[in-house]
């Protein structure tokens, strides 16, 4: 018999595998900006440990996309890519130094890209 965990790994498996590109971009900046949210909140509360463990999560997300971005497609790519840069300077130095304000400034940050590439996204499909 299947169990709860097994059903819901399979799903989010098979989810990954079926999206576009666009949706994919999509669920990295979602777990992007889940695991700076409960990174912040980690430091904020003590618990280093989970802290660590989510803006490392986070570090290699962004490293995911800083390697996929193609610098050549548009001309603000460039620009993005540097972006990328300073966040994981940014989140190797909150880390290290468990600072939630930096954490939280690096989320800030990222939201509205999100919503950017969401609405792009979005646009592509019905355009």
């Amino acid at each position: 018999m299947t169990s709860a965990p097994q059903l819901r790994d399979r799903y989010l498996r098979d989810s990954v595998n079926t999206a576009s590109p666009a949706k994919l971009l999509i669920m990295l900046y979602d777990r992007l900006i889940l695991d700076l949210a409960k990174g912040e909140e980690a430091l904020r509360s003590g618990e280093r440990e989970a802290a660590n463990d989510r803006i490392t999560h986070a570090q290699e997300i962004i490293l995911e996309l800083r390697t996929s971005l193609d610098v050549e497609a548009w001309s603000g790519a460039p620009g993005l890519a540097n972006l990328y840069g300073w966040l994981l300077t940014e989140l190797i130095g909150a880390n290290i130094g468990r600072d939630a304000d930096r954490v939280a400034a690096c989320r800030a940050l990222v939201e509205p890209i999100r919503e950017a590439w969401n609405e792009a996204a979005t646009a592509a499909v019905a355009g």
